[in-house]
This record gives C-alpha cells, sequence and structure tokens, in this order.
C-alpha cells in the first residue's frame, strides 16, 4: 500500500477568491462603512474563509483594497502576490476592468471573448454576488466598475502559457472553487495510489478518475458511483493507470474536459498544462481538417470542428488508456464541457 505523506499539504486561495475580498473590502468603504482589517467572503462550495486586508488607496470616486494571495504549499508563481480591486460607480451593471499585471483576451477559444478582461467566468459570478448582495443590504444600486490589479503581473505572466493563448498583458484571474489545492507530483500521486488502495479494500469494482470537479461530478452522476469510488486523479492520468496496472479493479472511467482529453487522446499522461501542450498540428492531421493547424485551444478547435473531434478524442483517449492497463480491465472515457455536458464517451 502507498504510504501516506507524514504531512498534509496546506492548501491556499485562488486570485479569484482573493480579487473578491479585496472587491468586498472595497465596497464596504465605497459605500459608507469603515474600513474592514479582515473579511470573509463565501466559496462556490460554500466555504466562508476569511482574508486580511493588506493595502487601501482611494482616490476621486474609488477606493482600492488588496490582499496577498496565500497560495499553501502550491508551487504558485502568485503566491505572495498583491490582489488590488479598485470599485467605482458605473453605470449598466458590474463592469470588469484589467488594471495592471491582469491580462486582456486577445484571441477566440477561451471562455471570455477577445477584448475582454482575464477575468474567467467563476471569478467574475463571484464578484458580480458580492455587488448585489451588498447593494441589497446597504441600498445601494449595483452599478460598480471592478479593476482587478497584480503588481507585477506581467513578469510573472511571462513564466505561464499565457502568450500562447493569446492573453496579453498580465495574469489570468482565475478558480473555479477558491480553493488552490497543493501541487505536488509525489504527494498527489501517493494520494491516488491511496485512494485506489482503499476502493479495493472496500470491493469496488468500477472506479473513476477526473481532471477536474466539474468532470468528476458529470462522470459521478452518469454511473451513479460512491465517493470512494471517485479517484482524485487531476492532470496525473499517467500515475494513475500505472498504479492501476498494478492493483486493478473491474473497471475505470476517466472523465475530463476537452483540453486535458485531447492531450490524453495525443498521448500525454501528464497533463498539466506546463507540461504538455495539445499538438494542433497532429489535431488537424488526424481529423483531416488543415483549418485545425491555426487552432489557440482545443475549445476553438471544437467549436470549428464539432462532434467529429470529441468522438476521436474519446476514442483515441481510450485506446491509450487500454494501452497502459491489462487486458481484463474494462475501460471507458467521458468528454465534457465546461457546464458538465457530455459531449462524447468511448468504450461503452
Amino acid at each position: 500500500m502507498a504510504r501516506k505523506p507524514d504531512t498534509p499539504l496546506r492548501r491556499g486561495w485562488t486570485t479569484g477568491a482573493c480579487a473578491t475580498a479585496a472587491t468586498k473590502a472595497a465596497l464596504k468603504v465605497l459605500w459608507g462603512e469603515a474600513r474592514p482589517d479582515k473579511i470573509r467572503i463565501t466559496l462556490p462550495k460554500g466555504e466562508r474563509p476569511e482574508f486580511e486586508i493588506t493595502h487601501w488607496d482611494q482616490g476621486d470616486g474609488w477606493i482600492e483594497a488588496g490582499v496577498i494571495k496565500d497560495a499553501g504549499d502550491d508551487p504558485d508563481i502568485t503566491h505572495g502576490a498583491l490582489i488590488i480591486a479598485r470599485v467605482a460607480a458605473s453605470v449598466g451593471g458590474v463592469q470588469f476592468r484589467a488594471g495592471m499585471g491582469v491580462g486582456t483576451v486577445t484571441m477566440p477559444g477561451l471562455p471570455i471573448p477577445p477584448g475582454e478582461p482575464a477575468i474567467n467566468p467563476v471569478p467574475r459570478q463571484m464578484l458580480s454576488d458580492v455587488v448585489a448582495q451588498l447593494a441589497t443590504r446597504l441600498g445601494q444600486q449595483p452599478d460598480i466598475e471592478i479593476t482587478i490589479s497584480i503588481p507585477g503581473g506581467a513578469a510573472m505572466a511571462r513564466k505561464t502559457w499565457n502568450s500562447r493563448l493569446g492573453i496579453k498583458g498580465g495574469l489570468s484571474i482565475l478558480g473555479t472553487t477558491g480553493i488552490v489545492r497543493p501541487f505536488s507530483c509525489s504527494s498527489w500521486i501517493a494520494s491516488i495510489h491511496r485512494g485506489i488502495d482503499v476502493a479495493r479494500a472496500d470491493g469496488a469494482t468500477h472506479v473513476a478518475g477526473c481532471t477536474g470537479s466539474t468532470s468528476e461530478k458529470a462522470v459521478q452522476t452518469l454511473y451513479d458511483l460512491p465517493d470512494h469510488a471517485m479517484l482524485d486523479m487531476g492532470d496525473f492520468a499517467g500515475g494513475l493507470l500505472k498504479y492501476l496496472a498494478r492493483n486493478p479493479v473491474e473497471r475505470i472511467t476517466i472523465g475530463g474536459g476537452i483540453g486535458k482529453m485531447t492531450k490524453l487522446a495525443q498521448g500525454a499522461r501528464d497533463l498539466h498544462s506546463g507540461r504538455s501542450q495539445v499538438d494542433f498540428v497532429a489535431l488537424a492531421d488526424a481529423l483531416d481538417m488543415p483549418d485545425l493547424k491555426s487552432m489557440n485551444t482545443a475549445l476553438q478547435a471544437y467549436e470549428t470542428a464539432g462532434d467529429f473531434m470529441v468522438s476521436w478524442v474519446a476514442e483515441h483517449a481510450l485506446e491509450n488508456i487500454r494501452a497502459m492497463l491489462p487486458d481484463d480491465i474494462k475501460a471507458d472515457t467521458v468528454v465534457i464541457d465546461r457546464q458538465g455536458k457530455i459531449l462524447a464517451r468511448a468504450g461503452i
């Protein structure tokens, strides 16, 4: 049995969560309340962490607040960065702006259209919710311009894939849960091994490994699997499959979004963006669709190629999975979109 790490890794908070806390603090002051030393927010799954406000500034009609990002034990380049939110009265609801160190989307294929600040959908919703809640409580109109800045963010962004994704000028404001789960190859893979051991000990015959929380929810619902059958695979498809080959169960389902599943279909075993990328030239050749060579993301390729592409991804990901497993382990794949809708399946 794989040894569980002696010391649990400390989790942290996403840039989106930090931006939300800073925005809430600044809004309270803009709308007449005293400057808070700390602020509590509600994350998408209901957790309510508290953040220390370490930066204040103000000018004619605007207030700024800032939070130092704590990424826990994750080697995140933004750990220790100051996330600043400036709020000012506006018209027409909530408006988002990219300040210093926050990028702007310049190419299609991302969930945010070109010309918009690189603030992802979940952080946008968190920010909008804070505005709506405070406006209701304080009797204000929820018409606010929010500018997010990260001093030094442009330099940090050069260490990411942002420029290849068409995000120019800085970092993205990310996060789907608000929580940064520690990224350590050895400890994460050890936890995957432990998950397989627990499932086997419980007599599970069908387990699933998924790339994230959205795909995990879709796969668990699809097959009505118990929690202990859901393996926290993340990017480590190879680590999961190698251990499963030596410690088998009857059936494995691998689920994920179009980007990571495309990489798996092309032979990647580590699906992290820093260690594998979609080969769009190879994808275009495989699908006999030359236009895909100029694509920027797998999502953009899917929007161009449609169901033909996701069917190919599901089938070829399955082929690569089966190549790592003994013949007596059944396998299938599930490809989902960002909303959790199933786009394609193979091996069923």
